[in-house]
Order: C-alpha cells, then sequence, then structure tokens
C-alpha cells in the first residue's frame, strides 16, 4: 500500500454539488463531453452522505446529480477509462475513485483520492487484491478488500486500523456521519456476523445477526442502530449497535430473494427494501422498541411522530403486509433513500431515476411522481 502527496486535502463545499473549475493536473485530462448519443455504460450508482445526489460511475468516467431538484451537476469523461467506484463526501470537492479492469491509468486495486477544486489526485493508495467499497467521513477514508478493511486519518492518510472479515466480495461496510459518533459496521470472522467499531469508546460489539452470510447493512446516520439482512433475503433485523441487542424483525416474505439495499428515513420510522423480486417496500417501525434510541439520537420530541405509533404495532410484524410498494423492471439493481414529504428516490442501475410518493396513513401502491432516464446504457457488470 502506497500514498502519493500526502498534505493535508483542502476541502472546499460546492454549492449544489458544484465544482470550481481549475487547471487540469495532466494525471486526468477530461475529454470534451460525450453526446448523449455516444455509447456509455453504467457500472454504479450510489448515494452520498445525506442523500441528497449521487455518483455515477460509466465507462468513460463519472457524473454527479442532485435529486432534488434532479439534474446533472457536473460530470468528468477521461481519456484512462471508466470508474467502478464513486464515493462522494457530502457535497464538496473530495471524491474517491477506484477504476474498471479497462481503465488504462487507474486499475481496480488503486484507491484515487481526487480534489476536484484543485482538479488533481490529492492522494493515491494500491493494494494487490481488488478494491470492493470506498467509504468516507470527513474524518476518515476506509478502504474494503475482500478479506481486510484498511481505516485511514483522512488528513495525513495515516493507517489507523485494520480489520479482518470474513469474505466480503460485496464490499459490505458502512459509516456514521454524526460528528460526535465514529461508528463502523461490516461483516465479521463468523458467517452470519457483523462486527461493530466504536472507535470514539474503543468499543468493539460482535452481533450474531442471520443464520447466513451477511448480503446487505446499513447505519443510521448517528450509527446506533444497524439494520441487516442475509443471502436468505427473507428477513429484515434491526439492532442496538452499543449492545447488539435486536430490536426489530421484519419478515420481506418466505422465498429467498438478493437484497440490494436497506435504507431508514431520518427519523427511522419507515424502512424501505429493494431486491431481486422488484418491489420496494415500507414498513412502520415499532416505537416500543426503538423509541429509546431514536429519540436520543435525533433530538425527536418524543411526543411527535413516533407518540402516534405507541402500543399500536407489535415488535414483530411481516413485510407480507408491506405499507406500501412500488414495482420495477426485473433484471437491474436499485438504491433506494427517502426523500421529502412522503416521498421516495430510486436510481437503477439500467440508469432510472423514480420519484414516488407513499400514502403515510392508507399505504398501498406508490404513486410515481417523476420519473427520468438519466443515461441511456446497457447495465455492465464489473
Amino acid at each position: 500500500m502506497t500514498s502519493t502527496d500526502s498534505a493535508s486535502p483542502a476541502i472546499h463545499p460546492l454549492e449544489g454539488c458544484g465544482v470550481h473549475e481549475a487547471q487540469m493536473d495532466p494525471l486526468i485530462q477530461p475529454e470534451p463531453q460525450l453526446s448523449d448519443n455516444e455509447e456509455t455504460e453504467l457500472y454504479s450508482v450510489s448515494w452520498n452522505q445525506d442523500y441528497g445526489c449521487f455518483a455515477a460511475g460509466t465507462s468513460h468516467g463519472f457524473r454527479i446529480y442532485n435529486c432534488n431538484p434532479f439534474k446533472e451537476t457536473f460530470r468528468r469523461d477521461l481519456k484512462t477509462g471508466g470508474f467502478k467506484i464513486i464515493e462522494m463526501l457530502f457535497r464538496c470537492n473530495i471524491l474517491a475513485l477506484v477504476g474498471t479492469k479497462l481503465n488504462t491509468q487507474y486499475p481496480p486495486n488503486n484507491v484515487i483520492i481526487w480534489d476536484d477544486f484543485q482538479s488533481r489526485c490529492i492522494g493515491e493508495f494500491s493494494f494487490r487484491s481488488e478494491i470492493r467499497a470506498v467509504r468516507l467521513r470527513r474524518d476518515r477514508v476506509v478502504v474494503v478488500l475482500e478479506y481486510k478493511i484498511y481505516v485511514y486519518n483522512f488528513m495525513d492518510l495515516k493507517l489507523l486500523h485494520q480489520i479482518e472479515t470474513l469474505a466480503n466480495p460485496r464490499g459490505l461496510c458502512c459509516l456514521s456521519h454524526h460528528p460526535n459518533t465514529s461508528v463502523l459496521a461490516c461483516p465479521g470472522l463468523q458467517r452470519g456476523q457483523v462486527r461493530v467499531e466504536h472507535f470514539g469508546l474503543n468499543r468493539t460489539t460482535l452481533i450474531n445477526a442471520h443464520d447466513s452470510k451477511i448480503a446487505c447493512l446499513t447505519l443510521t446516520m448517528d450509527g446506533l442502530l444497524l439494520a441487516t439482512a442475509s443471502l436468505r433475503g427473507t428477513l429484515i433485523r434491526i439492532f442496538n449497535t452499543m449492545d447488539g441487542t435486536r430490536l426489530q424483525e421484519v419478515r420481506r416474505g418466505v422465498d429467498r430473494a438478493d437484497i440490494y439495499n436497506i435504507a431508514l428515513s431520518p427519523n427511522v420510522q419507515w424502512l424501505a427494501v429493494s431486491s431481486d423480486k422488484g418491489p420496494i417496500s415500507f414498513n412502520q417501525s415499532s416505537s416500543n422498541a426503538l423509541e429509546p434510541l431514536i429519540s436520543r439520537s435525533t433530538s425527536a420530541n418524543p411526543s411527535s411522530s413516533f407518540y402516534f405509533l405507541k402500543g399500536v404495532l407489535p415488535k414483530y410484524f411481516s413485510s407480507e403486509w408491506s405499507f406500501a410498494q412500488f414495482h420495477f423492471p426485473g433484471g437491474t439493481q436499485f438504491i433506494t433513500t427517502f426523500g421529502s414529504q412522503n416521498t421516495v428516490i430510486v436510481v437503477g442501475l439500467d440508469g432510472s431515476f423514480y420519484r414516488c410518493s407513499f400514502d403515510p396513513v392508507n399505504g398501498g401502491e406508490m404513486v410515481k411522481q417523476e420519473y427520468v432516464c438519466f443515461l441511456k446504457t446497457e447495465t455492465a457488470s464489473r
């Protein structure tokens, strides 16, 4: 592993995910923007940390999109080839990039820390094996390999922690993003186990979440709650990350499913799941188990949105009674998050963007409010 240019990266906020133009470094020179008629393959889509933007890795570079209102804010089409991983840092100029096998300059075992304000590479990590994921916090860079996770200090790129995991081809790893907590969750060394690191407390919690291997996991912004799914895809479980207590269990169904994404609303009242079975299903969380953590972590008034649920929903409920659904074309992967005013946002590897609304009282089929085909593409494998 090596790093280049260890000077502290300067982080400049970019209005609306925009970019300050600067003289380009010869390492990465953009080509003239491609027309929409030219063939571009989509390799990945991923949210930024506040879910207000998403990044798309393409066969020619990368693009950044704003969600509300929907618009492409900027793109970089490069001579060297495409990128399979694009990790934003909120809405600022810093990105982490990992190239594809066809990228002539940046292979899939290198991480590039790119400063789009300076238009240059400010750091680079090289490994002997392919990189599965990269996660960023304002103070950390996390690189995920198949069997190990490396945690670096952002300002000087010094290695802080090494975490061994079970085989992790999906690159499962998530971080908290609240300034007062520093939490990392990843697969443990046993099948179905999740390891949670509370770095600020110097505390490790091992959670035996499922009997089969972990397929998907997500943390709340403060890192106090963890939602997980296994390769079976029948159960979604929610845990207290401090002591590993299981707080809630949701049955998605009885048939196996490949879970692509789990989303928790900011107030943790709603949970959404996307899978290869097509629908996005939502469920109301039981406040009986979650209210003590929710009220503390979000500074919510206990008598506000959670109060009307108290004593109504059981701790265990079935998503066979899923509250709201929206069905998508098969054959592609989708990621989802919650928008404002009872809406959800869904982005697909087929280049589709959906904004849908749901009835918080009656549920049922969601209503499509907006649809954009942001990239005419054929889905490409990594």
